[in-house]
Formats: C-alpha cells, sequence, structure tokens
C-alpha cells in the first residue's frame, strides 16, 4: 500500500466530549495554583480572587500589587520587585499581581484608587501599603513588614 493512498490515510479525529477541553484547563489551571500555593518560594503570580484569600487565611506573607500595563510607575517598579522577590528572606512570601482595570472589587476591598498601589499583609492583617513608590530601599523595608 503506498502512503500517498486513500487506504493509508489515517484519521486522528475523535470525538472528544463536549466541553472536555475546558473542563481540562481549569483542572489543570487549578492544580498549578495550588502548586505554587505550597511552594516555598515566592513568585508573582496573576491574581486569582481564592489563592489570595487561602494565601491571606494562611497567615504567610502576602504581597498585593495593584498594577496597570500602561502605567509607567508600574512599568518602573517590575525589576526592583523581581529582585527583591530573588532574595533568600523574602522566598515564602506570597505576590499577586492584580489588573488595575479589570479587579474593580479587590480594588474596592482593598480601598485602592491607584495603581502603582502595594498592599501588605502578615498573619493575615494588613501591615503596609504604599503607592506609587520607585525607590527599590522604600520598596524592600514595606515588603519586610510581612516577615
Amino acid at each position: 500500500m503506498k502512503l500517498g493512498s486513500s487506504a493509508a490515510k489515517v484519521s486522528f479525529a475523535t470525538s472528544v466530549p463536549s466541553g472536555f477541553i475546558a473542563r481540562l484547563a481549569r483542572t489543570l489551571s487549578a492544580l498549578l495554583l495550588v502548586a505554587a500555593s505550597a511552594g516555598a518560594g515566592a513568585g508573582e503570580w496573576t491574581f486569582d480572587r481564592a489563592a489570595f484569600d487561602k494565601a491571606v487565611a494562611s497567615g504567610r506573607p502576602v504581597i498585593v500589587h495593584i498594577a496597570a500595563t500602561w502605567c509607567p510607575t508600574c512599568k518602573a517598579q517590575k525589576p526592583l520587585v523581581d529582585a527583591l522577590l530573588r532574595e533568600p528572606k523574602r522566598k515564602g512570601m506570597a505576590f499577586f499581581k492584580a489588573d488595575y482595570d479589570t479587579e474593580s472589587a479587590l480594588k474596592q476591598r482593598l480601598r485602592v484608587s491607584q495603581q502603582s498601589t502595594f498592599v501588605v499583609f502578615k498573619a493575615g492583617k494588613e501591615v503596609g501599603r504604599s503607592t506609587g513608590e520607585t525607590n527599590k530601599e522604600a520598596i524592600a523595608a514595606l515588603f519586610d513588614k510581612a516577615l
């Protein structure tokens, strides 16, 4: 049989139950969030209310950065934050980045009115906040309030 013949053609199309791919994607996303939450290292996580609430309730150090993609101050903060979160003493921190333009409920809940705002939690309570800060030492001092 020749490879190009119609008899040799094999259809790989299978019937996938409706919604299977979407459910699989949601399940994998949830597993990744759980794995990230369980890890000891600090890292930037896109804001997810359930994961944020769980991290705050756990008592671990939590920082949420409410930022906008169009914000020059937020862009200036990013490399500073990245460097600070790589430092060993901040490895246990949970860092969430929330989109200023889409996270209206979070902004209302935390009473945030401007982008480039950090809100810091320790033992489930807010211990500090800052808006518009671009000095690395000042941001470090703010983050360290969570330790």
